[in-house]
């Protein structure tokens, strides 16, 4: 992960990094037994690159809920990394979603990344649960009145598929870190000029980005 912060359009890429960039993880959670051996010996061996945080990925039917709680919660209370976890809006109300953000921060869990979520079928437009939250803004808005969250929300350097233009997904992006987001993090991008444009737009905007 590398965090940008808003700055001066003509200062080089990094500029304002002091030292070493630092990194963070994402995990799925096991499904077996032999899974959830391997996932351990990678975390063990993760742990002394001290990245800024490890998060732990949620379904996109919510399918995972338990396993991400489980791993998560075990991170957190067995190793010296700072664990996220994963919350989307798929396939449940506000209720559901907020009871499962009170049990992380009961648990310690103090991270959340927080998305809209795919949709359970590939192919298929996302419809927000009736009694759901409707995108990660109201995602966002929602945990932080729960609690005093750290919350990491996505951004796309190559434009969200669903995105009417560039600047409505910035658009969209501006008003989760106007909800509460402390960070936009990215997926995997094919060139970094896609980032660096991206990090332009946001500086431009104000937002906070990170990849």
């Amino acid at each position: 992960m590398n965090s940008l912060s808003p700055m001066r359009q003509d200062a080089p890429a990094f500029a304002h990094a002091a030292g070493d960039i630092e990194v963070s993880f994402e995990f799925f959670p096991p499904k077996t037994d032999k899974m959830d051996a391997a996932l351990w010996e990678t975390v063990q061996s993760l742990a002394p690159l001290g990245p800024r945080f490890v998060s732990v990925t949620y379904g996109a039917d919510g399918s995972t809920r338990e396993r991400t709680h489980a791993t998560v919660t075990r991170i957190a209370h067995e190793t010296p990394i700072p664990a996220a976890a994963h919350l989307t809006c798929v396939g449940a109300s506000k209720r559901e979603v907020l009871e499962i953000a009170q049990s992380y921060w009961a648990a310690g869990i103090r991270h959340i990344v927080a998305l809209r979520g795919d949709p359970p079928q590939a192919g298929q437009r996302f419809t927000p649960h009736p009694e759901g939250f409707a995108n990660a803004t109201e995602l966002t808005a929602g945990l932080k009145a729960v609690a005093p969250f750290e919350i990491s929300v996505a951004a796309y350097p190559e434009c969200h598929p669903e995105s009417l233009s560039i600047q409505a997904d910035l658009d969209n992006l501006k008003a989760k870190i106007d909800a509460g987001a402390d960070r936009a993090i990215t997926q995997f991008f094919f060139s970094p000029e896609a980032f660096l444009r991206l990090r332009e737009r946001a500086a431009a905007a104000a937002c906070s980005c990170a990849a």
